[in-house]
This record gives structure tokens, sequence and C-alpha cells, in this order.
């Protein structure tokens, strides 16, 4: 069965900037919307971004709205969330997952998705 693997991430100033890059190497899951979560310590898993499987549809927490951008390579098999104009609350370990489903709109729902990557910690100073 297909992995998906993180890669991206750090530590940031209130303000910056990182991209988080999420690879389907066998491309296992190119017919799945793929999402990227986060999730605080004490706190549940959340959605943050997801998109489709042919890249042509997202959707977005409504705190990251015009600071987070989430896009597709088809060819490539990798998704690549960009994040600008972070802020401390934005801190904690990213997941990208797949949808449990292939070809559905994408769901911003935890639940749905699946296969998770291995997480990779973001961490925003003020």
């Amino acid at each position: 069965q297909g992995q998906l693997v993180q890669s991206g991430g750090g530590f940031v100033q209130d303000g910056g900037s990182l991209t988080l890059s999420c690879a389907d190497p066998k491309g296992t899951f190119n017919k799945h919307a793929i999402g990227w979560f986060r999730q605080a310590p004490g706190k549940e898993r959340q959605f943050v971004a997801a998109i489709n499987w042919s890249g042509s549809g997202t959707d977005y927490a409504d705190s990251v709205k015009g600071r987070f951008t989430i896009s597709r390579d088809t060819a490539k098999n990798t998704v690549t969330l960009q994040m600008n104009s972070l802020k401390p609350e934005d801190t904690a370990v990213y997941y990208c997952g797949a949808d449990r489903t292939p070809y559905r709109v994408v769901l911003p729902v935890v639940a749905e998705f699946g296969f998770w990557g291995q997480g990779t910690q973001v961490t925003v100073s003020s």
C-alpha cells in the first residue's frame, strides 16, 4: 500500500512563510483528494485545507483563508501547502492525508481521511 511522505515545515517568526509538501511516490492516491490537517498539543486534529483528485477544487478552513494556498502537481503526485502571513496560533504538527474514497469532492472532515503522512512540526514565534 502506498504511503504519503511529508517534507518542509520548521520554525518561522510571526508573519513569515513556510511550504509543506506531501508526496505520493507510488501514485497510490492519484484519484483521491488530499488534505492537510494540524494538531496542536492537547487538541484534536483539525482540517486546514484540501484539494480534489484533479486539482480543480479546493477548500480551506476559515482560519487560513487568504493566507494558505494548496496546490497539486498531478504529474509528480505531489500536493503543496504554501503558508504565508503565519501566526503563532498556526503552530502545530501538520499532517497530510488521503480521502478514503476516490473521486469524491473535497470534504473538510477529519474522519474521511486516512493514510497519514509522518507529520511535520510548524512553529511560529511571536
